[in-house]
């Protein structure tokens, strides 16, 4: 089966336009002042060099910039949906300049958060890394609590992935104090989420599921389906780590029909890969094919190329487990063809280590 991921999801600021060129601004302004020092000296004293460096922007070009850079940042959001990553830096990058310049501070830090997902999501962790402290600084700075418990979630999923749990969990614990201080059930609930995903990459999956089931309380109470399902499969995963496949089953799902209810895609091929793992763990192998055809057919249905060949790759890793090698073979063929139509050189090389393997142990039948 494809190798499941426990995920942290991101979490976007409510949305909130404006940004700006400050630094080329500034440095055009003092080089024009140079040259015109140079050429006319008695012409420009200091009242007048003083009067065009406080000279303020025109309440007209305010209003047409920040309109520019509101549309920028739709159109970011927009392209990240979409999985144009590049263009959403692209567009989140324009309207930081515009912002910056135009001194908006929030809305600097509504972009630096567009940036640091999009940037997650090309696998540029630093620049994300960079982005996401950037925000927290403008959070604390404006005292804007909502976006602080946020910005800390979210540094806390680079913290994961870069194999540094602790700091991520002291990390999670900052947000969960703010939280709880200014009373923010949906912050709590996400923070305990993640804390539960600590305590898992920890090894400790028996504190993970209690933290998992006290989040679940939370985001039921604000309604946040999205942070509820992504909570059950994370629920799943701790679970299926404890080799509790009764309660690992009715928890996905109870997240696959939930996400489907939904259209969460996502989740629900989430929910499904879990399922498949549990179904498998304990024999029933005709319930685990069952979820690898609804799998294919969703990621067909929404012309998902990469998880589609995750599928093949999951079928044929089941019927080698099996021993049906022929047929193993022939998905992941099927696997091989899409990673090459993907440029995906890494996944290809894997999947034909895969069948050499796979192979070997069949004396090359």
């Amino acid at each position: 089966m494809t190798q499941r991921h426990t995920v942290l999801n991101l979490i976007p600021n409510p949305p909130i336009f404006s940004s700006g060129w400050v630094n080329k601004y500034k440095f055009l302004s003092s080089y024009l002042l140079l040259v015109t020092v140079l050429l006319y000296p008695v012409a420009a004293g200091a009242v007048d060099i003083t009067q065009q460096l406080h000279r303020p922007v025109s309440s007209s070009f305010g209003r047409e910039s920040r309109d520019e850079a509101d549309t920028l940042l739709r159109l970011g959001e927009q392209q990240y949906a979409a999985g144009s990553a590049e263009k959403a830096v692209e567009s989140g990058l324009e309207a930081l300049n515009i912002y910056q310049l135009i001194g908006d501070v929030k809305a600097k830090g509504t972009t630096y958060n567009l940036l640091a997902r999009a940037y997650i999501q090309l696998g540029r962790f630093k620049e994300s890394e960079d982005a996401l402290r950037r925000q927290l600084a403008i959070a604390r700075d404006t005292k804007d609590f909502q976006s602080q418990i946020f910005a800390l979630n979210n540094l806390a999923t680079l913290l994961l992935q870069a194999g540094e749990p602790i700091p991520a969990g002291k990390t999670v614990e900052e947000a969960l104090t703010i939280a709880r201080n200014v009373n923010n059930r949906e912050g709590e609930g996400l923070s305990l989420s993640n804390l539960g995903l600590v305590s898992a990459r920890l090894g400790d999956y028996n504190k993970a599921i209690k933290l998992y089931e006290t989040a679940l309380k939370y985001r039921r109470q604000v309604g946040d389906i999205g942070g509820e399902l992504n909570t059950l499969n994370n629920l799943g995963d701790a679970y299926l780590a404890a080799g509790n496949y009764p309660d690992t089953i009715g928890t996905y799902g109870l997240a696959m029909r939930m996400a489907k209810m939904n259209r969460d895609r996502a989740n629900q091929i989430r929910a499904i890969d879990g399922l498949v793992t549990a179904h498998s763990a304990v024999g029933r192998y005709e319930r685990a094919f069952d979820l690898l055809q609804q799998r294919l057919i969703l990621a067909q249905e929404l012309q998902n190329r990469r998880e589609e060949l995750n599928s093949f790759q999951s079928y044929a890793q089941l019927y080698e487990q099996l021993g049906n090698y022929p047929t193993a073979r022939n998905f992941y063929e099927r696997a091989i063809i899409l990673s090459r139509t993907l440029e995906d050189s890494k996944k290809e090389v894997f999947l034909r280590d895969r069948v050499t393997q796979m192979l070997k142990k069949t004396g090359g039948r």
